[in-house]
């Protein structure tokens, strides 16, 4: 069997590496006809040659032209064009879509690369807010796909359709068409050129809607359809961001690291600055739940260099190293910026965060109940989990017990429904002190226990450190605290959910003066935020 043969053997069997492999060595023993070189083209964009890729795309180009076939050359340009666009490498796509548009209407042909040319303009729409107008563009593309019998074209544009509906609020409907794609993926009916953007681009729907079991699901069909492929690089870098992402809340933090590693290292020149900063911002995030505090905080900073806000991971990472002041300043300035319900989301659980730090229970419950309105709109149990723990935080704060267990408990069953080990543990320490505030101290330790073990597990060290804080030390009971009569009015004011300024005023002190007692109050009585000092207070009787 030669080369040629070989490599057209492996192409057909969905080889890459050998089919790459083999059809180079065939065209250097003779040069290949313009369709083995767009087979070439495809097998190097498969494994990661995106470069090479380009260039055997240009050179197929070319030949059709000397063959007369203008349907290969259209075709070929346009595939040209499509990888340098997810380079984003605009202008040299730019002029290379325009070729392809010029060379079909000189023919006059009819052919379905006139419905890929659509897809370009359904996605500037798309970028550019006009959702009505991309999603008639892609319906136009589906149209032409369906007429055509292009699989691969109907596969993009319908997906594309989907992803429209979505954000024009019609999530039932894109999730539909979402979907009914994804499957033409798994089963092979689309090339794998554009299984794997396709494939991308639901992952960054899933993580649109907060729909992470979707995304999963998705994951774990299509890695058993590319082990089927060796040699297959499969995801582009932003891809492999959303999958980071996907794998931290599952608890796989060594594995998310590696993929957010990739993705750095498989940018090409000139580099794409909004997956750089997302690479940068997701390496972040792993860093700070990690406790990694320097590493993460350099990660922001290279994340601001590429454009991207940091927020609202930076802030909760000066919340953890004990910066309130600067935490709770940039966290109002986000919160006055950000005003698309799914990015406001996740700032509010933060502002929560931190705003039960400050003590300010009042604005707190502002922001959870804001967090609360969205997860009712978009309905997704992730964002009803956040929404939960944030509420539950706030119950807590205000001394409401019994209401703060029974939506913590509820917070704790949702991560677990998605699978979010960190989180549910996270829960659990609220759910444990609220135990421990209503007198049940086994309940309490039991909670105590199990969020310790996940945490030891994950690699959570500062959380670690934070849940040893508040929960009680073997031999500590007899031992009580010695407080003054003063610390003792604070504490139980703080405790029944007031703030620090309303503590001063009943009390007929100045806030600085309160806040002085509670950074004496809270080291000797074992404790670091208020929702612990709360659970002391009442599990020790200073509030009924």
């Amino acid at each position: 069997m030669t080369a040629l043969e070989k490599g057209r053997d492996a192409f057909r069997h969905r080889s890459w590496e050998d089919a790459y492999r083999e059809l180079s060595a065939a065209d250097r023993e003779a040069p290949l006809a313009s369709a083995d070189i767009e087979h070439l083209a495809d097998a190097a964009a498969l494994t990661g040659r995106e470069e090479a890729s380009a260039d055997l795309r240009a050179r197929a180009h070319a030949q059709y032209l000397k063959d007369q076939d203008v349907e290969g050359a259209a075709r070929a340009g346009f595939w040209l064009a499509y990888g340098l666009l997810n380079r984003g490498e605009f202008a040299r796509a730019g002029g290379w879509l325009a070729r392809t548009r010029r060379l079909l209407d000189d023919s006059g042909i009819d052919s379905p690369i006139r419905g890929f040319l659509l897809l370009p303009a359904a996605l500037e729409l798309f970028a550019a807010g006009d959702y009505a107008g991309a999603r008639g563009t892609f319906q136009e593309a589906t149209r032409l796909g369906s007429r055509f019998h292009a699989v691969d074209l109907v596969a993009i544009a319908r997906h594309g359709e989907g992803r429209a509906c979505i954000r024009q609020g019609q999530v039932a409907e894109g999730i539909a068409l979402i979907d009914e794609v994804m499957v033409s993926v798994t089963t092979g009916e689309v090339s794998t050129l554009v299984a794997g953007d396709v494939y991308c681009s639901v992952l960054s729907a899933c993580h649109e809607i907060f729909d992470l079991r979707r995304a999963r699901e998705w994951t774990s069909a299509l890695t058993q359809w590319c082990e089927s492929q060796p040699g297959l690089v499969a995801y582009r870098s932003q891809c492999l961001v959303r999958r980071a992402e996907l794998l931290q809340l599952h608890g796989a933090w060594n594995e998310a690291m590696a993929e957010t590693r990739q993705a750095l290292t498989r940018l090409t020149e000139p580099p794409d600055r909004a997956v750089l900063a997302a690479a940068w911002y997701q390496q972040a995030e792993l860093h700070r739940v990690r406790g990694e505090f320097d590493a993460a905080s350099a990660a922001y900073r290279e994340t601001v260099r590429w454009g991207k806000s940091p927020e609202p991971g930076e802030t909760l990472l000066r919340l953890a190293q004990g910066q309130l002041h600067a935490a709770r300043t940039t966290i109002g300035r986000v919160l006055a910026e950000v005003r698309e319900p799914r990015h406001r989301s996740r700032a509010l659980a933060a502002a929560v965060e931190v705003l039960l730090a400050a003590g300010d229970v009042p604005g707190a419950r502002a922001c959870a109940d804001e967090l609360a309105q969205i997860a009712a709109a978009l309905e997704a149990p992730l964002l009803q989990a956040m929404a939960d723990h944030a509420a539950g935080g706030v119950l807590l704060a205000e001394g409401r017990l019994d209401a703060a267990l029974a939506r913590l408990r509820l917070a704790a069953d949702r991560w677990r429904s998605v699978d979010a080990p960190y989180d549910a543990a996270r829960t659990g320490v609220r759910i444990g002190l609220a135990c421990r505030a209503l007198g049940d101290e086994a309940g309490g330790e039991e909670e105590f226990s199990a969020a310790a073990a996940a945490f030891s597990q994950l690699g959570a060290v500062a959380d670690l450190a934070a849940l040893e804080q508040v929960r009680p030390r073997p031999g500590a009971r007899g031992s009580e605290p010695r407080l003054t009569a003063r610390e003792r009015q604070v504490l139980a004011l703080l405790a029944t959910g007031t703030t620090n300024r309303t503590i001063a005023g009943q009390l007929g002190l100045s806030e600085r003066t309160v806040a002085r007692h509670l950074s004496n109050i809270f080291p000797k009585i074992g404790v670091s935020t208020r929702a612990a000092a709360t659970a002391w207070a009442y599990r020790h009787g200073l509030v009924s």
